[in-house]
């Protein structure tokens, strides 16, 4: 009788163990999922990306280079006039919302990494730093697609002293939502998922420098164009050195003296 009430004792345990998971937990893995673990680099490139809000921005110059690169591009985005363009650039379009679950991870099956670039408010007036992201971090969990690279904002997270309060105030809804799905990524998914966020600082939109860095200094500061973003986007998705970390993405060459707010000089180490 002992041992059978020891053995019930241990059963829920267990069982209590995974009481608690995400709003999608991780048990529908399909078999084409390469590994759960990231205790060993990485051995190739990956040639299928999911790109989120590859219709403009800093996403949209990301298509560009990837598929430059020769990579094979799929990009979920809203209108019917962003599937034409895009898919007149050679990327693979799917009209969609990325609010709505179900349609992201349809979107998602059958790549291997991740970018999301997502931002701001959809028309039912949801918060789509959040939501949309959310739902991308998701679908790669439960596609099993471990390489995940999530662009925020300079302001998240411990780079909120970075900018001035005035700045802060005006871009607060924003960057909180943003900090949440950070969060989110870091603390639910670093088992199963080899992820980078990436902070760019203010965006400018002339032709780029090729002098943007990455610097994992949290108080770095500065300005940076689009297209620089996306450059170093593409350069991380196949570098392991940048997994599980955290990076502010500015160029030095705008502000010669750039400071941070401590008034040294910023310590760029990528």
């Amino acid at each position: 009788i002992f041992t059978i009430k020891m053995y019930f004792f241990i059963f829920l345990l267990a069982g209590s163990a995974f009481a608690f998971t995400p709003r999608h937990t991780f048990n529908r893995f399909p078999q084409r999922c390469r590994r759960c673990s990231t205790s060993t680099p990485m051995a190739m490139a990956h040639n299928k990306v999911f790109v989120a809000g590859g219709s403009k921005g800093v996403g949209r110059e990301l298509v560009d280079i990837l598929l430059a690169q020769g990579k094979d591009v799929v990009a979920l985005v809203r209108s019917s006039e962003a599937v034409d363009e895009l898919t007149s650039a050679g990327a693979t379009a799917i009209q969609g919302d990325a609010c709505v679950y179900k349609a992201v991870e349809g979107a998602m099956d059958g790549c291997d990494a991740v970018v999301t670039t997502l931002g701001g408010k959809s028309e039912a007036g949801h918060r789509v730093d959040y939501e949309g992201n959310r739902n991308v971090i998701e679908a790669a969990g439960i596609l099993g697609v471990n390489r995940l690279v999530l662009v925020t904002s300079l302001g998240c997270g411990d780079s909120k002293d970075a900018i001035s309060e005035t700045v802060y105030s005006a871009l607060e809804e924003a960057l909180v939502a943003k900090d949440k799905v950070e969060k989110m990524l870091v603390k639910f998914y670093s088992f199963s998922t080899d992820w980078t966020i990436i902070r760019p600082g203010g965006l400018v939109s002339e032709a780029g420098t090729g002098q943007a860095i990455l610097t994992a200094d949290p108080m770095a500061n500065g300005m940076i164009h689009r297209h620089d973003v996306a450059d170093l986007i593409a350069r991380s998705l196949d570098n392991k050195e940048t997994i599980k970390k955290t990076f502010t993405a500015v160029d030095p060459s705008l502000d010669k003296e750039q400071k941070n707010n401590s008034g040294e000089e910023q310590r760029l180490v990528v």
